[in-house]
């Protein structure tokens, strides 16, 4: 038999924002997919039209460029041979289906209203019965298996809503081989007789994403562990169809945890301890409710992807900054968790301050010079480059460069409280004196130059370098901690250097 192709879908329902745990759902097939030189496919499962949020589709596919896990065909980034990947424009061919599962005994029709169905759940909990439609409380149901023919016909030629429910076997054993947690057994007597086909016309999720895996040639459903319960109907679905041969292999992910790790990650917990759960800011159409995303909060994508990537993921080596084609190359199902992975935010902090790290200065310095022209202020291109070259090991975000780095551009008015209680002495005001009478005829003037200058100024004062170098910090900069000091001097240049000592000296000896 020819190997397939590997092919894999990601495939969400626009029911609101992404979730960052489906964002990492996403992540998994994406690397599975290029692991393999397959391909990666977005379908949009919008079955449920009663669910349906404007925007949530749109909101899906930006999250997914933003990522740069674009997938090769779907919703937003073209079309293949298996178009259209909307379910909703699909509809016309699900009830062929539904109906071959009718003609073939998997299915039957099912006509109990809603006040059936209650009473027959009132009826089974009263008697301590788990209350499901299944294979025994079916037979005292109106369906077609317990209608006569004719009655059956003449409801549907009536317009009677119903609904096509699999005709689950009766205390069957069930066993499949999932790829990461091995091999399952649900016995079909825990599983009730579940809708395939709504009343509306609308395929249920349960029959739409077989007939779609099918269709479409996906070799492999890889998507969260709350889909484990449903996967013994989805393999009963495909044998009852005849597409044993081309089932799709199975891995459910691990949940999502939060940071405390008991229980499923929440857009709750991370409003709760002022984290974002969402890739992109979302504001919803309904409450008008806004929630921070990821990229809103100044993450850069890689470093989200990275940080997804091990929340579940064990690339086997001690590696834990990875660029996207290392991703890849080490990407193994085998290597996916069991277990939940709680989510850490100090970590992904973590993650984001090393890639804000490698990002190119000119790419930081465009972002400052921003806030810099806001302010009303003019310096050149080289100063704001450089300053990010100094700053940028001591930040986290983007947006901190300004908020981190201001006094660059705008001299100190206030100084430490801190430092100044600690270190100023009757000697201080002599150090800096001497250290800017120093300064004044340098010709080169560099980092080396000015720490000869300050140290020589030390000397001359008896003052030790470890009583004095953070008070000279606070004078120059106002706080206490920052980049090397003579490199910050430099950069300001003699005049300016001079300027905010003497100032500092004035004000604090006041």
């Amino acid at each position: 038999m020819t190997e397939r192709r590997v092919r894999v879908r990601f495939a969400p329902s626009p029911t609101g924002a992404l979730h960052i745990g489906g964002v990492r759902t996403a992540l998994y097939n994406y690397l599975f997919a290029k692991k393999h030189g397959g391909d990666f496919v977005l379908r949009i499962e919008d079955t449920d039209q009663t669910r349906f949020v404007p925007g949530a589709e749109e909101y899906i596919i930006e999250s997914l460029k933003w990522l740069g896990i674009a997938p090769d065909e779907g919703i937003g980034f073209g079309d293949g041979k298996h178009a259209p990947y909307r379910q909703s424009e699909r509809k016309p061919m699900y009830k062929q289906y539904a109906m071959q599962l009718i003609e073939a005994g998997h299915a039957y029709y099912a006509f109990d209203t809603p006040e059936d169905l209650e009473a027959m759940r009132e009826r089974l909990k009263a008697s301590n019965v788990d209350a499901k439609y299944d294979p025994i409380t079916r037979s005292a149901m109106k369906n077609s298996l317990t209608l006569s023919e004719d009655e059956v016909k003449i409801r549907i030629e009536n317009g009677d809503p119903f609904v096509i429910r699999f005709k689950m076997p009766r205390k069957e054993e069930v066993k499949f081989h999932d790829e990461i947690r091995g091999w399952v057994h649900v016995n079909t007597a825990q599983l009730d007789d579940k809708v395939l086909y709504k009343s509306d016309g609308m395929p249920t999720y349960h029959l739409a994403n077989v007939v779609d895996d099918y269709l479409m040639e996906t070799t492999h459903v890889i998507r969260g562990e709350e889909w484990l319960p449903s996967a013994p109907l989805h393999i009963l679905l495909y044998r009852a169809f005849g597409w044993e041969d081309v089932m799709p292999k199975f891995a459910h992910l691990p949940l999502l945890l939060k940071p405390e790790g008991n229980g499923k990650l929440s857009k709750r917990d991370g409003d709760r301890l002022g984290f974002p759960v969402f890739p992109l800011q979302w504001t919803d159409p309904n409450t008008g409710e806004t929630s921070s995303g990821y990229r809103e909060s100044g993450y850069l994508p890689e470093a989200v992807i990275n940080l997804l990537a091990l929340l579940g993921w064990n690339p086997g080596n001690n590696l834990e900054l990875m660029t996207k084609d290392q991703m890849i190359e080490l990407f193994t199902l085998d290597r996916v968790s069991k277990h939940g992975a709680k989510f850490d935010q100090n970590k992904a902090k973590w993650f984001n301050q090393q890639y804000l790290r490698h990002t190119d200065n000119a790419v930081l310095a465009a972002e400052l010079k921003k806030d810099v022209e806001a302010h009303n202020l003019s310096f050149s291109d080289a100063y704001i480059l450089r300053t990010c070259e100094l700053i940028k090991e001591k930040i986290t975000f983007v947006k901190e460069l300004w908020s981190f780095g201001e006094y660059f551009f705008i001299a100190p008015t206030k100084y430490d409280e801190g430092v100044i209680a600690k270190r100023w002495n009757e000697k201080s005001p002599l150090v800096l004196q001497d250290t800017i009478q120093l300064l004044r005829p340098l010709e080169e003037y560099t980092a080396a130059t000015i720490e000869a200058a300050y140290n020589e100024a030390l000397a001359k004062n008896g003052v030790a370098n470890k009583d004095f170098m953070q008070l000279l910090r606070v004078c120059l900069s106002g706080v206490a901690g920052g980049p090397p000091i003579f490199e910050m001097a430099e950069l300001f240049g003699k005049q300016e250097t001079i300027a905010r000592l003497q100032r500092a000296m004035d004000t604090i000896n006041t």
